[in-house]
C-alpha cells in the first residue's frame, strides 16, 4: 500500500500509541449486541490570520485530536469521547456506550460500501506557504483596496485553513479513512461618501490548499468584488414593503434553499415528523421545473467529502425532482429506522459530537429560461443577489432572510440598488411559488457554514436565477 493514502497517513496518526489490535477488541466488544457504530479518530490542523486597518488583529494556531465511540441500538446512541489517543482512554468509553443496551440486542448492521473516489488532495494546505507570506497578502489586499478609491475607509481581510484527518473503524475490522483540506480567504471594504458609510464583502475557498486563493488574479479579484458592492451600497435607497415578485440572482443566493428547504429534508427531522415534509415522498412539493439535489461529490467544492464521518461514501441525492420529492438525506441511524439506504450525510463537527444528517453541496438545478428573460418578465418586484444572515423554524418552514445587495425591478428593468430589504416566507410555500429558472447555475464561492444542534460543518449552496411569485418584502421606506 503506498505510503500516501488515507489510511496510510492516519495509520501513523493514530496507532504510534495506540495498538490497532487492541483498539479493534475494545470497539467489538464496546459493539456487541448493537445494530450500529464506530470509533471515530480525529486529528484537526487548524489556523486563522485576520487584518484589520492595515494590522494583523489576531493570528491562531491549534492541533487537536480525539475519538468518539459510539453505539446505537434502535433509536437510542450512546456515544462518549477523548481528547486522547489512548487504550486506557477507549476502554473507558467503551463502558459507557455499553449502557445503551440496557438488556436489549440486535444485529450489527452491514457496513458501507469501499470507495477509491478521492474528491479532493489529501496534503495538508497550512504547510505549503508560511506565516510571513501569509501577513504580506493580507498587508497587500489591504493596500490594493485603498488604492483602487480615495472613498476606502476601512479593510478587513482574513485567511483560514485547516486539516483534518480521520479514520472511522467498524466493529467488524473495517477501516476507512479520509484527509480533508479546506482553505477559505475573506475580505471586507467600508466606503465613505459625504457621511455615509456602506460596506461590501466577498469570500472564496473550498478543499484544496491555499494556492488558489492567494494567486494574486484572485485575491484581487476578490477586493474588487468587495469593493463593487460597497459602492453599490452607497448609491442604494431604502427598499420598498409588500408582497411583489422576487428573482433570485445564481449562486449564493441558493443559501436561503439550504436554510428554508434543505433543513426540512434531513432524515431525522422528517423520521421524528416535525418537518414540514414529513410524509409527503412521492407528492408535489414545488412548481413544476424545481429540481434539487443534496450533491457531496463536487470535486474541490467546501461540502464535499469523499465519506461521510460514519464512511459512508458520499454521493448525489435527488430531493426534488420536477416538483416532486423523491427522499431526504440520510445518516446511517435515520436510515435504517426510516427503511431506506444511507446516503452519505452522516456528519460531525469534529471527535467530540455525534454524527447527524447534514447537507453538503445543496442545488437547485438548471431550467430553461434565460436570465435576462426572467427579469424582463416582473413589472414590479426585487433581484436579491447577495444574502446576509437569516433565520429559519424547522418545524413549519418559516423563513425570514436579509438581502446584502439588492435592486428594485420597473417594467422589466433593473433599477436603483435598494437597502435593509428582507424576504419573509415559509420554505414549503415558497417552492409552489417558483415560476421561472433560468439556466445559468452556478455554485457559491465556497463560503458556505451551515449550524444544526450546536455543530458547524461546510457546506456548499447553488441555483441558477429564479423567480417567485408573490413573497412578502419587508423594507425601510417609509
Amino acid at each position: 500500500m503506498p505510503l500516501d493514502t488515507p489510511l496510510a497517513v492516519t495509520d501513523r496518526l493514530f496507532f504510534a500509541e495506540l495498538d490497532q489490535g487492541a483498539a479493534r477488541r475494545v470497539v467489538e466488544e464496546a459493539l456487541a449486541g448493537a445494530e450500529d457504530g464506530e470509533l471515530f479518530l480525529e486529528y484537526r490542523e487548524s489556523e486563522a490570520l485576520s487584518l484589520d486597518d492595515g494590522r494583523i488583529r489576531a493570528a491562531s494556531f491549534d492541533a487537536t485530536r480525539g475519538f468518539g465511540l459510539r453505539a446505537v441500538l434502535g433509536e437510542a446512541a450512546g456515544y462518549a469521547h477523548a481528547g486522547e489517543i489512548s487504550e486506557a482512554a477507549l476502554r473507558r468509553a467503551a463502558e459507557t456506550v455499553k449502557a445503551v443496551r440496557q438488556g436489549r440486542s440486535g444485529t450489527l448492521d452491514v457496513g458501507p460500501r469501499p470507495t477509491n473516489a478521492r474528491l479532493y488532495e489529501g496534503d495538508n494546505p497550512l504547510s505549503r506557504l508560511d506565516f510571513a507570506a501569509k501577513t504580506r497578502l493580507l498587508a497587500e489586499m489591504d493596500a490594493y483596496a485603498r488604492g483602487r478609491d480615495p472613498r476606502v475607509r476601512q479593510v478587513m481581510a482574513s485567511l483560514t485553513g485547516e486539516w483534518q484527518a480521520v479514520q472511522i473503524l467498524r466493529p467488524d475490522g473495517t477501516r476507512v479513512a479520509d484527509l480533508r483540506p479546506l482553505v477559505r480567504l475573506n475580505v471586507s471594504v467600508v466606503v465613505e461618501r459625504n457621511g455615509r458609510r456602506e460596506t461590501g464583502s466577498h469570500g472564496m475557498g473550498g478543499r484544496f490548499a491555499y494556492g488558489r486563493i492567494v494567486e494574486e488574479t484572485a485575491w484581487k479579484a476578490a477586493v474588487e468584488e468587495a469593493l463593487r458592492q460597497a459602492l453599490v451600497n452607497l448609491e442604494s435607497v431604502p427598499a420598498p414593503a409588500g408582497e411583489m415578485e422576487v428573482v433570485l440572482g445564481p449562486g449564493w443566493p441558493g443559501i436561503l434553499l439550504h436554510e428554508a428547504i434543505g433543513h426540512g429534508l434531513e432524515g431525522d427531522f422528517n423520521r421524528k415528523k416535525t418537518s414540514a415534509f414529513a410524509g409527503l415522498v412521492g407528492q408535489r412539493i414545488a412548481a413544476p421545473g424545481v429540481t434539487v439535489v443534496d450533491d457531496g461529490t463536487l470535486p474541490d467544492r467546501r461540502g464535499s467529502i469523499t465519506v461521510d464521518d460514519e464512511g459512508t461514501p458520499s454521493g448525489r441525492t435527488v430531493l426534488i425532482e420536477d416538483g416532486i420529492l423523491r427522499g431526504f438525506i440520510q445518516d446511517r441511524q435515520n436510515a435504517r429506522l426510516m427503511g431506506v439506504v444511507p446516503t452519505g450525510n452522516g456528519r460531525r463537527q469534529s471527535y467530540a459530537h455525534i454524527p447527524m444528517p447534514r447537507m453538503t453541496n445543496t442545488v437547485m438545478l438548471n431550467g430553461g429560461q434565460a436570465p435576462e428573460e426572467i427579469i424582463r418578465s416582473v413589472r414590479r418586484g426585487l433581484y436579491a443577489v447577495n444574502f446576509g444572515g437569516g433565520q429559519v423554524d424547522i418545524t413549519s418552514g418559516k423563513f425570514v432572510f436579509s438581502a446584502a445587495e439588492a435592486y428594485l425591478i420597473e417594467d422589466g428593468k433593473v433599477g436603483a440598488p435598494v437597502k435593509g430589504a428582507t424576504l419573509i416566507g415559509n420554505g414549503p410555500d415558497a417552492l409552489t411559488r417558483v415560476s421561472m429558472v433560468g439556466n445559468d447555475m452556478a455554485l457559491d464561492p465556497g463560503i458556505g457554514t451551515c449550524g444544526k444542534n450546536g455543530q458547524g460543518v461546510p457546506v456548499g449552496v447553488g441555483q441558477p436565477t429564479i423567480k417567485l411569485a408573490g413573497l412578502t418584502v419587508g423594507g425601510t421606506a417609509v
